[in-house]
């Protein structure tokens, strides 16, 4: 009997800590890449969660769009952007247990790009 009321009890603060993390995602990151004209186009995000889902808004070169089909699980992040042509840009990340940063995997017109997102330290 104690050793079920223990697993329940680890089970419990498991995914505690999971929610947690899912939670840390929320606020303020920043990232650039490198265009293939070579050019470095700087990226901002403003991530929202609530449970699994992720919204938000993303914002490159123009003003910020909304972010759409976001979805977390575990330490994976997964949204769609457009722009407003209507072009869909689909973004999949994997989110860093110290809290910092983000990796994250943007495909454009077929092409993928890879950065790194930073949190924007609360002022």
């Amino acid at each position: 009997m104690k050793k079920k009321i223990f697993i329940g009890a680890a089970l419990i603060c498991f995914v505690t800590v999971c929610f947690a993390a899912i939670a840390n995602i929320s606020g303020k990151w920043t990232g650039s890449l490198i265009t293939p004209d070579g050019n470095e186009l700087q990226l901002k995000y403003d991530f929202k969660v609530d449970g699994d889902k992720l919204t938000g808004t993303a914002q490159g070169d123009s003003h910020p769009t909304a972010i759409n089909e976001g979805k977390i699980t575990g330490d994976s992040i997964i949204c769609k952007v457009s722009n407003d042509n209507g072009e869909v840009f689909p973004q999949a990340g994997k989110y860093f247990a110290n809290g910092d940063s983000i990796s994250m995997n943007i495909e454009v017109h077929g092409t993928k790009f890879h950065t790194t997102l930073k949190r924007v330290a609360d002022k």
